[in-house]
């Protein structure tokens, strides 16, 4: 096996066999992000990648999920992608579950047939990182992509029987334009209807603009109680018609949540509530972790 670089995988995948496909992140100027500014963008020779496959069949004798590294390997066309998928089912035929990263631009560069035969040899979970449902958000943190585009991916997605995992940032907007972010964040969700979300809270590290701009006041950001106003008020705004799976439990949060919508919304609106009068409830930043 050989990895280059750091390396990242959704907390979902903690257990699972890290194959690096790509290394780096085609797009990789995200205002908030820090993980892969130490690499230069490439995808990686589809042999080595096969070869990674080979030495890890000799060292593990069950692998039951496979994650594609790094920041968004579907940026590779589907002929090549099918040929990794189709040696992870030649040599791990225990294999549940093929998860990657992938951007809204990788999704819309695919069309529906190509995103549909992913599925069947074997994809079972995209990983998106929307992070806000603002445009405002989105083009001040260099996102890459609109709304609209997103919304576009994550039900293009659902649509090939892939279910879409999609990550939105609590905070990412600092004190100014929060009721924003959580609106069109919540809204967004609702049109979108994902299989699963997964809110984190912002923290940033060195390497990141996001980072300079807070040590220089430049960007404020929220109390603890004022995330959660804000996701407060992201639920109060998601209205889905199809189960989604709701996670902010992540070692960013100040608050662990954990359900489904719509029918646990509002028992987690009454522990987000509960957590906000009582501070006793919420985490000590120095525990507080990407």
């Amino acid at each position: 096996m050989r990895y280059e670089g750091s390396v990242y995988r959704p907390p979902s995948e903690a257990y699972s066999l890290i194959i690096q496909v790509t290394i780096g992140c085609a797009h990789n100027k995200c205002t908030f992000c820090s993980m892969f500014k130490d690499k230069r963008f490439r995808v990686r020779k589809v042999n080595e990648v096969l070869e990674d496959l080979d030495s890890a069949r000799k060292h593990y004798r069950r692998v039951d999920r496979i994650f594609l590294a790094d920041g968004d390997a579907l940026v590779l066309q589907n002929k090549d992608l099918l040929v990794i998928l189709d040696r992870i089912e030649k040599l791990f035929p225990e294999c549940e579950r093929v998860g990657i990263y992938g951007s809204p631009q990788d999704v819309l560069r695919k069309s529906q047939e190509e995103l549909e035969e992913l599925r069947e040899h074997g994809i079972g979970i995209i990983y998106i990182g929307a992070e806000s449902g603002s445009d405002k958000v989105l083009q001040e943190v260099n996102k890459g992509a609109v709304r609209a585009e997103i919304i576009e991916a994550v039900r293009r997605i659902e649509a090939s029987d892939i279910p879409a995992s999609v990550t939105f940032i609590s905070g990412l907007a600092g004190k100014d334009g929060w009721e924003d972010h959580a609106v069109q964040s919540g809204t967004m969700i609702s049109e979108m209807e994902p299989s699963y979300v997964g809110l984190l809270t912002l923290i940033t590290e060195p390497g990141a603009e996001m980072h300079k701009e807070i040590k220089e006041r430049r960007f404020q950001l929220l109390t603890p109680i004022e995330v959660l106003k804000e996701t407060e008020l992201l639920l109060e705004n998601t209205n889905v018609s199809k189960t989604c799976v709701f996670r902010s439990n992540h070692a960013s949060n100040y608050v662990s949540l954990k359900g489904d919508l719509p029918q646990d919304k509002e028992r987690m609106l009454r522990q987000l509530r509960d957590a906000m009068n009582n501070a006793d409830k919420l985490k000590d930043d120095r525990f507080r972790m990407l």
